[in-house]
């Protein structure tokens, strides 16, 4: 009587396409990223009604102010959006830590760092898409609510189109940004304590210690600010940082690297 010997089974190792495709699905199939993506979109079409609404303008400005007053009214939901995809964007890895879930995604790829890239892909293009539909729908709808007061701007100005497109992937950079602070600290509270506290509240810090105490330091370092500098990017700077788009848009592209590439290396090196 002959043994067999049984060879071992291949591990089964997803491509890269699928783990996207399932980063995707678990990103589309939870029930808050479908409403806080729904709540972007109402509330910036809301919000550029309402503010539009309330302008009053007889046609008498220049166009580049009237095209300013445009803008500010159909990226306006924008400083509420930042919050909004701050707190998805933590949720998306740390329900996975609460659940218990990430095991399963972890042992399904063993690098690691692949499934994290797959989580920062699906969430920013997600976001961007999102965006996009929210800016532009806000431009187009306060655009007709503005001109019966007089204010005009024109789609095609490629100034304008470009603002809007940056407003946009502020909120996806906003988005991936939490997710590296959501894998940093592995918890829904502190991740969204973390966004939260670097989007609103270290903003509103620095400003009052400048106002109080009129230290330069404070003032020197507003404009590096992750908030502050994605508001930069979309917005005309009045603070005198002297900042221009590209150099605004850098600083938060920095924010966000530095996130995510610490939660890619402590999620390395830490057990699930």
């Amino acid at each position: 009587m002959t043994a067999t010997t049984l060879a071992p089974l291949p591990a089964s190792r997803l491509s890269t396409v699928g783990i996207i495709r399932s980063e995707w699905i678990k990103l589309r199939t939870v029930r808050s990223t479908v409403w806080s993506y729904a709540i972007i979109v109402v509330v910036s079409i809301g919000m550029a009604v309402l503010m539009s609404s309330t302008i009053g303008g007889s046609g008498e400005q220049l166009p580049e102010l009237q095209t300013g007053i445009v803008l500010q009214a159909a990226t306006f939901g924008v400083y509420f959006g930042q919050l909004i995809v701050g707190v998805l964007g933590v949720l998306v890895i740390s329900g996975e830590y609460s659940t218990g879930m990430i095991r399963s995604t972890l042992t399904a790829v063993p690098k690691r760092i692949p499934a994290l890239a797959a989580k920062a892909l699906v969430l920013f293009v997600a976001t961007f898409v999102v965006g996009l539909v929210s800016t532009f729908g806000a431009f187009l709808v306060a655009s007709p609510i503005l001109a019966n007061s007089g204010i005009e701007a024109d789609l095609s100005d490629g100034k304008l189109y470009a603002d809007l497109v940056l407003a946009s992937l502020y909120l996806a950079l906003t988005a991936v940004f939490s997710l590296g602070l959501g894998t940093v600290l592995r918890s829904s509270a502190g991740g969204i304590a973390a966004a939260l506290g670097t989007i609103l509240l270290l903003p509103t810090i620095l400003q009052l210690i400048a106002s109080f105490t009129q230290a330069q330091w404070a003032v020197d370092l507003m404009p590096y600010l992750f908030s502050n500098a994605g508001t930069g990017m979309f917005m005309e700077s009045f603070d005198g940082s002297g900042f221009e788009q590209w150099q605004n848009t850098l600083v938060v592209v920095v924010w966000t690297a530095v996130s995510l590439v610490a939660g890619a290396v402590l999620i390395k090196r830490r057990d699930a």
